[in-house]
């Protein structure tokens, strides 16, 4: 898979930089390391193939807001979000700025290279997931309840937060959760937040389905 593909990393943690540099020069990578996102943006225009690896805080301009740059520049790499300080909303904001995937240090190795692999391969197939009639109808699937649940992952809720919006139990929104996975044929966040960009993409802006409280992000898609 890397052949002539360039991982460029970018992370402020020299020490970081230079262990997955090797670790991933180990798995046949080419790498380039950048030690902030200005060094990389500086590259500009890119060419080859290329996957970038970034960490979500650094200063100046944080992982996130690369994409973004990067997006309103037109340049379109697939990425793959690292953190240390993770959780779900920082997870739907980075899927929501075009990651690949989002990734929770320390990394392990087979994560890593299995999330640049799916990343590459999302890009040649044009896709990560099916289309819009094939999430739509996972969707069907769903009961009210589980389209509920679904709306506050969707909106980076952490389950105590979507029970006492739904008033009920932490356990229970952990069932309906599973449930939601498992029909949706998500394997993670990431494959779930991207079946719901394919469903925004087809209906409104993603700003404005952004917004929506709990509640609406399961009635805005329950129209498929």
């Amino acid at each position: 898979m890397a052949n002539d593909l360039t991982i460029h990393l970018v992370d402020d943690e020299e020490s970081l930089r230079r262990s997955l540099t090797f670790l991933l020069v180990s798995a046949g990578f080419a790498v380039r390391a950048h030690s902030c996102a200005k060094a990389f943006l500086e590259l500009l225009p890119l060419s080859g193939r290329n996957c970038l690896v970034t960490d979500l805080c650094m200063p100046d301009v944080n992982g996130i807001e690369l994409l973004q740059r990067l997006r309103r520049v037109g340049t379109d790499v697939p990425a793959i979000i690292i953190t240390g300080r993770g959780d779900i909303a920082a997870a739907v904001q980075a899927m929501k700025a075009g990651a690949s995937d989002f990734l929770e240090k320390p990394l392990r190795e087979e994560a890593l290279i299995a999330a640049i692999n799916g990343a590459m391969r999302q890009r040649r197939c044009g896709s990560a997931v099916a289309d819009c009639e094939s999430v739509a109808a996972r969707l069907r699937q769903l009961t009210d309840r589980e389209h509920q649940v679904l709306s506050g992952v969707l909106d980076g809720l952490q389950n105590k937060m979507i029970a006492y919006h739904l008033g009920i139990s932490s356990r229970t929104v952990e069932v309906h959760r599973a449930n939601v996975m498992a029909k949706m044929g998500a394997r993670n966040l990431a494959e779930l937040m991207r079946m719901a960009i394919t469903i925004d993409a087809a209906t409104q802006p993603l700003e404005t389905a952004k917004a929506l409280p709990i509640g609406s992000w399961s009635t805005y898609i329950r129209q498929f």
